[in-house]
């Protein structure tokens, strides 16, 4: 790691009040609330979308997966070297703007490749939502409440696919797939206007009572800076296998409800909502509260705690997918809609406090590249191609063909569990190492 100076500060006194900082984190919530509702709605609409284009679940699953999850991994890193120099306010706002916007001519799409453009558009303002904001928020919150705010923060995971899922199934059913897009992808266009207007860029390192003085930092650097702590190697490719089997689900959940069970849109998108937006959203908000308590007597409960969550997941995982009934399947669901969400907190807040000032967005940018490049890219993706593989190789109906693919995906559930194990053996070291380090 190079080397700049650094000037602790620590009786330097919070330029924020608490009720502002509170404010900043409630609306970032909100945009990444808009983040997931446009990313989440393909997902209910999927059904209707390959009835009315005629499209395959291969392409359908590339939609969600490979061709939005390569742009939105890849373009999140020179978004985030622009984020650690210039202000995080105006990027999001910016990039707000384009994903709202694109979300709504995805209503326009007369074919796979129209709507793949605009899947694409989607990505790529997406790609410049969470980097942003996590550096934002490290210099909002001091490390002791980092795990917090940021599982705060993840909230807009669970609430957006609650209202993507609900608002999406409603709409379609009373005005069509088109309709959704619009009406779901507007909003967001003001809601930028709101965030450029309100939120102050804060400086950097504020919380950590330090002054960033370097600029400009090689991203070869932040790769190597951060691929040189163990504990971030194993929470990155943890967390990447969780977002495999996650991003797999929650794409074709809708799909396998609407054909195993014969559900409409409205009645999945009202369970899945209320089952993803209040389990997810417990296990979500819980995460860095429960991690930041225990993490006071070992440092070590930021990795266990998912790790445990990830193998409790896998037996009900399997279960939704197996039980005939639609009751005992949904109800089955609400454990691992908990259970898998308890690693957003920990994850991304360990990030940030391994992470030195200067690299803050992009160091979030590597751990999101590394998360999106295995799980958004493959995972919706690997279940479509699954489920066109045993129908046409073993000759099995739509409706089996997508459960046994969404089975065998429930098991990478347990290389997430052996991966933050891993981590928690060398977190202590690596925090004793990023703690004493002069790069900025």
């Amino acid at each position: 790691m190079s080397e700049t100076s650094q000037s602790p500060t620590p009786e330097i006194k919070p330029l924020f009040t608490k009720s502002y900082t509170n404010y900043v984190l409630a609306m970032l919530v909100v945009v990444y609330t808009f983040n997931f509702i446009d990313r989440q709605i393909l997902a209910i609409l999927a059904q209707a979308i390959k009835t009315d284009l005629g499209l395959s679940d291969t392409q359908i699953g590339a939609l969600s997966g490979v061709a939005f999850g390569i742009f939105y991994a890849t373009l999140g890193i020179p978004i985030a070297r622009l984020a650690d120099k210039y202000s995080r306010v105006n990027i999001i706002s910016i990039c707000l703007v384009v994903w709202s916007a694109m979300t709504a001519l995805s209503g326009f799409a007369q074919n796979f490749w129209h709507l793949l453009f605009a899947r694409i558009g989607v990505a790529i303002g997406e790609a410049g939502g969470s980097p942003p904001s996590h550096s934002l928020l490290a210099d909002f919150f001091p490390s002791d409440k980092r795990a917090s705010a940021l599982g705060i923060y993840a909230l807009g995971i669970p609430i957006g696919i609650l209202f993507g899922n609900f608002a999406g199934g409603v709409i379609n059913d009373l005005y069509g797939w088109r309709n959704a897009f619009l009406i779901v992808g507007i909003p967001g266009i003001a809601l930028a206007l709101v965030l450029k207007l309100t939120v102050k860029e804060p400086p950097r390192g504020h919380s950590d009572g330090k002054v960033a003085t370097k600029k400009h930092i090689p991203f070869s650097e932040v790769v190597k800076t951060m691929w040189g702590y163990r504990s971030f190697r194993y929470i990155s490719l943890g967390a990447a296998t969780q977002a495999f089997v996650g991003y797999g689900a929650i794409a074709w959940l809708p799909a396998f409800l609407i054909r195993t069970h014969d559900m409409t849109t409205t009645q999945v998108g009202t369970a899945l909502g209320l089952i993803i937006g209040f389990a997810g959203g417990l296990g979500t908000f819980l995460s860095g509260i429960i991690c930041d308590r225990l993490g006071e007597k070992d440092v070590r409960w930021y990795m266990w705690v998912p790790a445990i969550g990830f193998i409790v997941a896998v037996p009900f995982s399997i279960a939704v997918y197996l039980l005939d009934n639609l009751w005992f399947a949904l109800a089955m669901y609400v454990i691992p809609a908990f259970t898998i969400n308890l690693y957003t907190g920990p994850t991304f807040g360990m990030t940030q406090s391994l992470a030195p000032l200067a690299m803050r967005a992009a160091a979030s940018a590597l751990l999101l590249f590394i998360i999106n490049i295995i799980g958004l890219v493959f995972g919706p993706t690997m279940v479509g191609i699954l489920s066109d593989l045993m129908q046409s190789q073993l000759q099995m109906t739509d409706v089996e063909s997508l459960r046994y693919a969404l089975f065998l995906c429930a098991f990478v559930y347990i290389i997430s569990f052996f991966n933050y194990l891993s981590a928690a053996k060398y977190i202590k070291e690596d925090l004793i190492t990023a703690n004493g380090s002069t790069t900025t």
